[in-house]
């Protein structure tokens, strides 16, 4: 609508851009615009075969909450959320709303045979959490339903390892906090291109179907070289600091260098 407005000759002041997955496409050009800021370099790139000049590309992260960035306790963070963490801790993320085969991937993670803390963010959606609740849960296991919370940062400080879609800002803030990812439901397009960035760079699996979830997700837990590899290819993507700089660079922008 801006870029619009400035063609249109309606609105007479500079933009930036702020690009919210891991890779871009052709819709997130929009002329005339001053600064993109891109999530990784291969994004800036294909920015630049959409005619971007590069030097209107910069390449800083998503931006996700600072809290992110700080420092954390693993032992406090498990006291805070009731947390045992005498088994590998799985966290599983069913977005904001809960949408999606949620409960397939849950009773396909209850199918793990090795002894799991599995804890469900289940978002605002109250109704899957009370229809989670119904399912039982084997003996070797502990659960925890969560509803929605404001403390994911603290919940992945728990984690081994996490289950999700690979949306953006969710996938920056698992990067951050360093943990490997076991991708399920990518949506075609910007999610399926996020999957290939991480499946690249070594931060993560694939699993194409619940019913492989079980097998694949022991399977990494019992490669403990494995996931410190994935750990460590996680931390390198990550950018924790993304917010700031992006803030920092469009003042510097609208101030003439001078922020």
């Amino acid at each position: 609508m801006i870029a619009r407005l400035r063609r249109k000759g309606k609105l007479d002041i500079p933009q930036v851009t702020v690009c919210t997955d891991l890779d871009t496409h052709r819709l997130w050009v929009n002329e005339p615009c001053e600064r993109y800021f891109c999530a990784t370099e291969q994004g800036a790139r294909y920015l630049h075969h959409w005619g971007v000049p590069t030097t209107a590309t910069e390449v800083t992260g998503i931006p996700i909450d600072p809290v992110f960035s700080l420092p954390y306790d693993r032992p406090t963070c498990q006291s805070k959320l009731d947390i045992e963490g005498k088994r590998p801790v799985v966290l599983q993320l069913c977005g904001g709303f809960g949408v999606g085969p949620v409960e397939a991937n849950y009773r396909a993670m209850l199918a793990v045979e090795k002894p799991i803390e599995l804890v469900v963010i289940c978002g605002r959606n109250e109704a899957l959490r009370e229809q989670l609740a119904k399912v039982p849960v084997p003996e070797q296991h502990k659960v925890h339903l969560i509803g929605f919370t404001r403390d994911m940062h603290d919940y992945m400080a728990c984690a081994d390892l996490v289950v999700t879609k690979p949306g953006g800002l969710t996938t920056s803030e698992i990067l951050a906090r360093g943990l490997p990812m076991v991708i399920c439901n990518p949506i075609p397009g910007q999610e399926s291109h996020n999957s290939d960035f991480l499946l690249e760079h070594g931060a993560a699996i694939k699993v194409h179907h619940p019913s492989l979830l079980p097998v694949k997700v022991a399977e990494l837990l019992s490669q403990r070289s494995r996931l410190a590899r994935m750990r460590e290819c996680s931390l390198e993507l990550g950018r924790p600091n993304a917010a700031r700089d992006i803030v920092r660079k469009s003042l510097e922008y609208a101030l003439g260098g001078q922020a």
